[in-house]
């Protein structure tokens, strides 16, 4: 099969890590004889610098003309550190999944057995835990009317859904529940917030669609709490953009490092893939990034994009074997075992598949 994925390196240790993946697919590629070919662009802060549009029409074009898009991470402390700058790395974020319809964010978080002691949740809570959340991406608070009044005394952000915004959304949380165990949670605060009283009201709407799946109703800061409490109870959350992108980063820590957990980005046409972490400065070109959470990602990207599902499953096994192993990074280095860097990782892997 020929595949044509972009490849967005974008900032910080989003090329060291994407790198690692690439090694992987093209690996696989060999492997399973496929053709990929990669498809660089900008994005992020690098492309400010560059062009001074953090997601450049240029690299819209790259990704729409592709099978699938594999990204890296976005992010800069210049521009961490410049409230007034007009132009940030993250707005290119906020566009890159306006402009490709990715409407829906995956966002597994699941334990490794050998890396049990590694969270910082006690083993007994988190044994068994595999859950999938749901975030709606390209709606809400993040995309509302934001403005300054009062003489910049005052500032309003507004959060905005449309019923059909929910739906799309709530149906792929439905059909994923289908082929899990059938169970289903919304997260929304609708003691308080009007929005997500069309949020329960439109999924409450939608059950008898859905008639197999077992529906639940909680408030998004009963869900902050359940998450750390007993992570196994849960099995697919649906929700809007804001909570998601706060639940999810609390989930992450559950597997013991931010560095392992994949993502995917979905919509109508194309799927970008992409690790949970951040750009995370501090560690660029000093090759000590974790660059798991980008190979498992590539991993959903094969079975999601192009159903290739004995690829992605090699892809996990190698990756579960290597931690069983010992063969890690620092974040994850058990008491008297070895640093390994980056590249070894990518190194190590790709030569395990191929």
């Amino acid at each position: 099969m020929k595949l044509k994925i972009a490849l967005l390196a974008g900032d910080g240790i989003g090329p060291e890590v994407t790198d690692q993946a690439v090694k992987v697919c093209n690996s696989i590629a060999k492997k399973f004889n496929h053709e990929i070919l990669w498809i660089p662009a900008l994005t992020g802060a690098v492309a400010i610098e560059q062009t001074g549009d953090p997601y450049p029409e240029e690299t819209h074009q790259v990704c729409i003309n592709s099978d699938a898009v594999l990204f890296g991470a976005i992010g800069h402390p210049r521009f961490d550190n410049d409230p007034s700058a007009s132009v940030r790395p993250e707005q290119g974020l906020l566009k890159m999944r306006k402009k490709l319809g990715l409407f829906a964010n995956i966002r597994p978080t699941f334990t490794f057995s050998s890396l049990i002691e590694n969270s910082p949740l006690k083993k007994d809570r988190i044994e068994g835990t595999d859950l999938v959340f749901l975030r709606e991406l390209t709606g809400g608070i993040y995309f509302g009317e934001r403005g300054r009044k009062d003489n910049g005394n005052t500032a309003f952000d507004t959060c905005t859904y449309t019923r059909s915004e929910i739906q799309r959304l709530a149906k792929k949380g439905f059909e994923l529940a289908m082929n899990r165990s059938k169970k289903l949670c919304c997260v929304d605060k609708a003691n308080v917030l009007e929005s997500s009283r069309l949020w329960r009201e439109t999924v409450q709407d939608m059950e008898k669609d859905f008639p197999e799946v077992e529906v639940t109703y909680e408030f998004v800061d009963a869900v902050a709490m359940r998450l750390v409490q007993w992570p196994s109870s849960y099995d697919v959350l649906i929700t809007e953009n804001l909570f998601g992108d706060i639940l999810t980063d609390e989930a992450s820590v559950i597997s013991g490092s931010m560095g392992l957990m994949p993502s995917a980005s979905v919509g109508t046409d194309i799927c970008l893939y992409e690790p949970i972490h951040g750009s995370f400065p501090q560690a660029t070109g000093k090759d000590i990034a974790n660059p798991l959470a980008t190979i498992l990602s590539a991993a959903m990207m094969f079975e999601m994009s192009f159903n290739l599902k004995e690829e992605g499953a090699l892809i996990r096994k190698v990756v579960d074997e290597s931690l069983v192993e010992g063969i890690v990074t620092e974040d994850l280095v058990r008491e008297g075992g070895r640093k390994y860097k980056t590249s070894e990782i990518g190194d190590h892997l790709a030569n395990k598949i191929f």
